[in-house]
């Protein structure tokens, strides 16, 4: 996965100015509450200096009074050596990944610089994280010289899938006497995504797949004439020296060339994320298992050259408007459409939805290509309406989840056995999953003669041409 992320700077003043640049109202505010910051160390000596003046002057002492403005005068000013240098103090933040699958680690480094001219006293760190990603980490540095700078890393791993905030960076400062500590945060936040584990997946023949890569089953010639070029709107991902700039002018729009292409085979992984179909929750139920298997078919497929696309239940898709786009056909960009996907999958939780038919409305307005569905528990109805989604497409492969028998470890339950011979008859190449499978043996049940159809139905494990996927 990707390397390091960008530094998040959190110099300056709170606020993110420059480390020098604080005005002369924040000063005044920022002295107070640095007198504030008084240790009881601090207090006493400041109370011993005035309660000695006090005596001097009554008594007629000199040496003590200079004995008591020693006092007083020691624990002012490390207070204003502190309030000085929190604003000369510039804190970074470096992330390696930036993502992350559930159960591996990531490194978090802290880049602590001293821009002012003097050196600071003893430092101490902490940054704040989430509980799911382990304790706050603390570190405590020692006298840091003028324009040096200290670095520091701690590691953070989660079992579960999300985003996470991380910040801000706290920096506590004392004084070598322990007369005053002072507390700064930095405002820079950086964001850890944790992204589903995925599996690597064998190649298999899922039939009812077109090889190669392109932009479709069609293909257009552009002509010889320069009048002749036939044009079409602009997509995402199109090669811009293909831009027919007279059309262009003509239509008011970004115009590109049809040019003759190899075609390009699509797949939709069709994720149930219904609440009503999935029961138990953390790292090992049900529902987790699925978005995992759909992130493992997301990847596989990119790396066969398919332009893959997310649909869920609810009629979500990513990426695209209104469930129409895929990822776009340039190889190069298959590591940045694999990011976006990871990033939707990292975030994805239940729906509130009943059944399919708002994937279904997506799916009818165009081609779906090779369909993959991961779906939870099913009644007939959901079970007919997701058959007759297959209707629309090449292969279709559908791997069913029983969460009850994840939850007790039992046997498949007969009314599960009904809805995978309804998928079945439909055409569907349905596979059912038991708690602790693993998703390679089952895709390459899929795509053998472990999982087969009765007799006469159109089933994924037709034999195509080109069909390897």
């Amino acid at each position: 996965m990707a390397a390091a992320g960008p530094a998040a700077a959190a110099s300056g003043a709170p606020g993110g100015g420059r480390p020098d640049d604080g005005r002369q109202g924040e000063e005044r505010g920022g002295l107070r509450a640095a007198l504030a910051g008084l240790t009881t160390r601090g207090r006493s000596f400041l109370a011993a200096g005035v309660a000695a003046g006090v005596c001097a002057y009554v008594l007629g002492q000199g040496e003590l009074l200079r004995v008591g403005l020693l006092l007083a005068v020691l624990p002012l000013i490390c207070v204003l050596v502190l309030h000085r240098t929190r604003y000369r103090v510039a804190g970074s933040r470096r992330l390696t990944p930036v993502r992350v699958a559930t159960g591996s680690e990531a490194r978090v480094h802290l880049r602590m610089d001293n821009v002012s001219r003097l050196p600071t006293g003893l430092l101490m760190l902490q940054d704040h994280v989430p509980y799911t990603l382990g304790p706050r980490p603390r570190f405590v540095l020692d006298r840091v010289e003028p324009g040096g700078r200290r670095e520091v890393s701690y590691k953070v791993r989660s079992d579960l899938r999300g985003r996470f905030p991380l910040g801000p960076l706290q920096l506590r400062l004392s004084d070598p006497f322990g007369m005053c500590e002072l507390t700064r945060s930095f405002s820079a936040y950086d964001t850890l995504t944790v992204i589903p584990r995925t599996e690597p997946l064998a190649p298999v023949r899922l039939g009812g797949e077109g090889a190669g890569h392109g932009e479709g089953l069609q293909r257009s010639v552009a002509l010889a004439g320069d009048d002749d070029v036939i044009p079409r709107a602009y997509r995402h991902g199109d090669d811009l020296r293909r831009v027919h700039w007279r059309s262009t002018a003509r239509y008011g729009e970004l115009m590109v060339r049809r040019e003759e292409q190899p075609q390009r085979s699509h797949c939709t992984v069709l994720l149930d994320t219904r609440r009503i179909a999935f029961q138990g929750a953390g790292p090992d139920s049900a529902f987790e298992w699925a978005v995992s298997g759909a992130a493992s078919v997301l990847v596989h497929m990119l790396g066969r050259g398919y332009s893959a696309r997310l649909l869920t239940d609810d009629g979500t898709a990513v990426p695209g408007e209104g469930g129409e786009g895929f990822t776009t056909p340039a190889a190069t960009d298959s590591a940045e459409a694999a990011g976006l996907l990871m990033d939707a999958l990292a975030v994805v939780d239940h729906s509130d939805g009943a059944g399919f038919s708002r994937a279904s409305d997506v799916l009818r307005g165009g081609d779906a290509g090779l369909l993959v569905a991961f779906v939870g528990d099913l009644d007939e109805e959901q079970a007919r309406l997701l058959g007759r989604m297959r209707r629309r497409s090449g292969a279709a492969v559908v791997f069913v989840l029983d969460s009850g028998e994840w939850l007790t470890g039992g046997a498949v339950a007969g009314a599960i056995e009904a809805r995978l011979r309804t998928l079945r008859d439909h055409g569907w190449t349905a596979v059912p999953v038991r708690r602790g499978a693993s998703l390679s043996a089952l895709w390459q049940q899929a795509g053998g003669a472990g999982v087969t159809a009765p007799a006469g139905a159109r089933t994924g494990t037709t034999n195509h041409p080109g069909g390897r996927s």
